[in-house]
């Protein structure tokens, strides 16, 4: 098997092997909102291994996931890494292939459409034996999945995985996952935000980027429904991009809501060029909404 076109996640089928590839922890995180989102919505059973569940979950509510719902209900589990793919700090393909199987097979004895699986392959960081099997654990996967309705989606943080790593499992996934994006440069990155709907800006923000900004806006409010513009990490943004942003806003119907969130210096920027004034709009510091 070889990787297809990049998609985004919104666009998975049932029985893909996905990669993710994400840079940074809100990459991370929004994307697998989305994930596991969507395939809430679509009567699936959706588990998430990752390094840190208690903080996932936290992630996950703040990014408009019905976690306690669902957790209740048996439809979503967010585990521990060494809970599900490891046998102390030992790793082996044998024993995460058995979890695998297993979850397959109480989803379908319990009646769901299908199964979403999210992989944070972290623990593979870790001072863990039996490392060396990675490869052939994505092979096992790509093996499992066709002719069912199970999709797998494996993270890997690509400032963290050395190439030679990454290129080894690249092979075995069918589909390599990335988030809609504007600009990306040293300085500066707009991409799209999944969960929830908006965009995502970090760096540091001029007119230099303003056809991408341009499009960006023009893109987000298209959509249905309420948008978040995230700018939690952008450091600096002059005052033709905030106006750029509030015209746009401005643009909207209104019955739509914006949050506009970002850290208190950025946010001055906006009062001072009155957002409290537009109406649906609510301003955010932190990382509140």
């Amino acid at each position: 098997m070889t990787v297809n076109a990049e998609v985004q996640i919104t666009d998975l089928k049932v029985n893909d092997h996905a990669c993710l590839t994400f840079g940074e922890p809100e990459e991370l995180l929004d994307l697998t909102a989305a994930y596991i989102r969507d395939g809430l919505t679509g009567g699936l059973r959706v588990v998430w291994l990752c390094e840190e569940p208690q903080g996932a979950m936290a992630e996950l509510s703040r990014r408009g996931v019905a976690v306690r719902s669902a957790t209740a209900a048996g439809s979503m589990d967010v585990v521990a890494s060494g809970d599900g793919l490891l046998s102390g700090r030992s790793f082996a393909v044998d024993h995460a292939m058995g979890w695998l199987r297993r979850q397959m097979e109480l989803t379908s004895r319990e009646g769901y459409a299908g199964l979403r699986v999210a992989l944070d392959m972290g623990w593979a960081l870790r001072p863990v034996s039996g490392i060396e099997q990675l490869p052939a654990f994505e092979e096992e996967i790509a093996t499992a999945l066709p002719d069912t309705r199970v999709s797998v989606l494996c993270q890997y943080d690509r400032e963290r995985f050395d190439p030679v790593t990454l290129a080894s499992v690249s092979t075995f996934h069918t589909r390599s996952v990335t988030a809609a994006t504007y600009h990306s440069d040293p300085l500066l990155r707009i991409c799209r935000q999944y969960a929830p709907p908006g965009i995502r800006l970090a760096g540091q923000l001029d007119r230099s980027a303003e056809e991408s900004l341009a499009l960006a806006l023009s893109e987000t409010i298209r959509v249905d429904g309420d948008i978040t513009i995230n700018m939690s990490e952008l450091s600096f943004i002059d005052l033709p991009s905030t106006r750029m942003i509030l015209d746009a806003v401005r643009s909207m119907a209104p019955d739509r809501s914006v949050v506009l969130r970002c850290g208190h210096p950025i946010a001055s920027r906006f009062v001072l060029l009155g957002a409290a004034g537009i109406a649906g709009v609510r301003l955010v510091t932190g990382h509140g909404g």
